[in-house]
């Protein structure tokens, strides 16, 4: 199997915990006899300090050329003052916009081993399995116009989308949905807003096409409620930009960290990868990043780009055991009361690697 990966690490912990996602896939590449070939590029911050913006030609052109493109995290206070366009920002939703990845999957999950770090009970989020697909290209993060007049201390967005724009987003979650448990949860705010009218009527429509899924509609402001009382109710949940931004957000409660959860977005002309959580500034170089989002990112990886589902499944299992065994980065362990260890990025890294290795080369 032969893949080109961009990886554009970014800002703050981005280097950090994109660095360990690469040695994973690199192992897995060696174990296999796959040929995997990685090149670097500028995005966000760094960018703009180097090249004076934040998604500089050379970035575009070479995610274009390459078959899956890793993110680590844009983002810094230093850029705070800039315009929304000149922001690292930008650079994400750039590149988001010339991939033409319009469905962004975001799994949130419930470890047993990680249950203590959750302010939800136990027996509420145990055995929680969601899937978030968010639209990626549409919604008030990109609809026109929009405009901030400082003068006239007053500014706007527009949320607008087409029914096509619905009905592609909604097909792959339906598609997902079959694949699990068979049911799909849309949510939207059609008591207020016609775009989530328009929304709810083409999801209502798509799933004519999938009898064999449940559909179910929500109001994002009660699914927000319903996610902390009852997450395990939830399978497949598809919804619009700003919307799925926040709700895959607050499922980093179930899993206790931001820094545990993977992203893949889907749908355009090549496939990027990155973890949920954002740049840290704060901790960046001090070796506390938590990078199993990205190393779970890269599991993503190699199920969607590279279609090798075997060897995703045995990341995302290796994951898993190094956490049984107790292993934990700052963000798991807090309070740490019952002493876990507690690994620096690379450690936690290599852990992963080495429980990979035994689960590839003993498969």
């Amino acid at each position: 199997m032969k893949l080109k990966i961009l990886v554009v690490a970014g800002d703050g912990i981005g280097p950090e915990v994109t660095n360990e996602a690469v040695a994973i896939l690199k192992e897995v590449a060696a174990i296999g006899g796959h040929e995997f070939t990685f090149s670097e590029r500028r995005i966000g911050g760094v960018a703009i300090v180097k090249d004076g913006t934040p998604l500089p030609k050379e970035t575009i052109e070479a995610a274009l050329a390459s078959d899956a493109v890793l993110l680590g995290a844009v983002g810094g206070n230093e850029f705070n003052s800039l315009p929304p366009d000149k922001r690292p920002e930008a650079g994400l939703l750039g590149i988001r916009t010339v991939l033409g990845g319009f469905a962004n999957l975001r799994p949130s999950f419930a470890f047993k081993e990680l249950t203590v770090n959750s302010p939800l009970r136990p027996e509420v989020i145990d055995g929680t399995d969601i899937l978030f697909v968010r639209e990626l290209l549409g919604g008030l993060y990109f609809g026109k116009p929009r405009e901030w007049n400082r003068e006239a201390g007053e500014a706007w967005n527009t949320m607008r989308y087409t029914k096509g724009e619905v009905v592609r987003v909604a097909r792959i979650a339906f598609e997902l949905a079959r694949k699990r448990r068979k049911k799909v949860t849309s949510v939207d705010k059609a008591n207020v807003l016609e775009v989530s009218q328009l929304w709810r009527a083409t999801v209502t429509e798509v799933a004519k096409d999938f009898p064999d899924v449940e559909l179910e509609h929500q109001y994002v402001d009660a699914m927000s409620m319903h996610l902390m009382f009852r997450p395990r109710t939830f399978d497949v949940v598809v919804t619009e930009n700003l919307f799925g931004d926040i709700l895959s957000d607050e499922g980093g409660v179930i899993t206790g960290s931001l820094g545990m959860l993977p992203s893949a977005t889907i749908g355009g002309k090549v496939n990027l990868f990155e973890p949920v959580h954002g740049s840290a500034p704060d901790i960046a170089g001090k070796g506390l990043a938590n990078p199993l989002g990205a190393i779970l990112s890269a599991a993503l990886i190699l199920r969607h780009s590279a279609g090798l589902e075997a060897e995703a499944a045995a990341v995302e299992k290796a994951v898993r055991k190094v956490l049984e065994q107790g292993f934990r980065t700052p963000d798991l362990a807090r309070d740490n009361p019952q002493g876990f260890p507690v690994l620096s990025t690379t450690e936690m890294g290599a852990k992963v690697r080495e429980m990979v290795k035994t689960l590839l080369v003993t498969a």
